[in-house]
């Protein structure tokens, strides 16, 4: 990169900084319903994603459960959803049902089935929680199945609690694989997963842009903290509390409550990239003068974080920070600790 930045100083006081510093405001991008079909942006780049919370919902059997899911979730077909995620082992809360956990692994193989219909009849990913078994061993897994509802990946929680444990839920391996999708690689993380920072750093830097989140509980101000921490899309679908969308800046995109207590569904920008405001932030206004509504520039003032998004289906965001000799974070970071190591005393 070029040495040529202007000081700090010199820069606020000579430039009206136009360079979309104005309050922020929530990034979703919002469509409306006409004539009864959904009406997609079309940047190309967005992902609608949906969650549920399973609050209020009860059956006597697992298999009820499940069908009472599926018909809780018609409420958002039309948006035709590119995500589904169901919180953690869905199938067996709120039942009148008694089962083992050798039981729960059973049943679980039908609910996988029928969950592979779902996604294949609904053209869309699923994340669908159940319990697994390998080689005599079970496992707190999420299976997740693309738009054909092939099963293209499992990951097994890695922080199961105590009672799992006891109950013989045996933890998944330290370093699982992110999931290939149209939008980018994906990650999962399960409930007391969160808990810990190695998983979602693991998934992170295999280069996830999103990660799931089905819990037993909501998480609250957790889930939007990963969010930033990680510069992932985060999206969580849980027992109780609130599941909520979050965006890589940690804002709540759209989430459950009141008058939507069991499902959410919205769309969130992939192409999109984290900067350090500063010293970054000069080559802003050659980027608007370029692009213009093509391109979107979010800055955080207090937090001096700077968000660039491509609006269009033809522009990549790779390629402007490329043309415009900017770092992600993660690079600015990367390159600061390295040369910090190498003139430490």
């Amino acid at each position: 990169m070029k040495n040529n930045y202007l000081s700090r100083r010199k820069f606020l006081r000579e430039t009206a900084l136009t360079t979309g510093m104005a309050s922020v405001s929530s990034l979703g991008l919002m469509s409306c319903a006409k004539n009864g079909i959904f009406s997609r942006a079309n940047s190309g780049h967005e992902a609608w994603i949906a969650g549920v919370c399973l609050l209020g919902l009860r059956a006597k059997t697992a298999e009820l459960m499940f069908e009472k899911v599926l018909e809780t979730l018609k409420d958002i077909i039309v948006y035709q959803p590119d995500f589904v995620c169901l919180p953690e082992a869905f199938p067996f809360e709120n039942i009148e049902q008694k089962l083992s956990l050798s039981e729960k692994a059973e049943i679980s193989e039908k609910v996988i089935d029928l969950a592979s219909e779902f996604s294949r009849g609904n053209n869309c990913y699923l994340i669908c929680p159940v319990y697994t078994k390998t080689d005599g061993l079970i496992y707190n897994s999420a299976v997740v199945f693309d738009r054909k509802g092939i099963r293209i990946g499992t990951y097994n929680k890695i922080h199961p609690t105590e009672g799992e444990i006891e109950e013989g839920i045996t933890p998944g391996a330290l370093n699982q694989e992110v999931i290939q999708t149209d939008f980018g690689l994906a990650g999962i993380q399960i409930c007391f997963d969160i808990n810990w920072i190695e998983g979602w750093k693991m998934l992170r830097e295999q280069g996830a842009k999103i990660i799931f989140w089905p819990s037993a509980y909501g998480g609250g101000l957790t889930v939007n903290t990963k969010a930033w921490q990680y510069r992932c899309v985060t999206a969580s679908s849980t027992h109780k509390g609130t599941s909520k969308l979050c965006d890589i800046t940690g804002e709540t995109i759209t989430q459950t409550g009141l008058w939507n207590q069991n499902l959410y569904c919205a769309p969130v920008n992939l192409e999109k990239e984290f900067l350090a405001t500063w010293p970054y932030v000069y080559r802003f206004r050659e980027i608007r003068n370029k692009y213009g509504r093509k391109v979107r520039i979010t800055t955080f003032h207090e937090e001096e974080w700077s968000i660039i998004e491509s609006l269009s289906p033809d522009i990549l965001v790779k390629d402007i920070l490329r043309e415009f000799e900017l770092k992600t974070y993660e690079e600015h970071i990367g390159s600061a600790d390295l040369l910090q190591n190498k003139t430490r005393k």
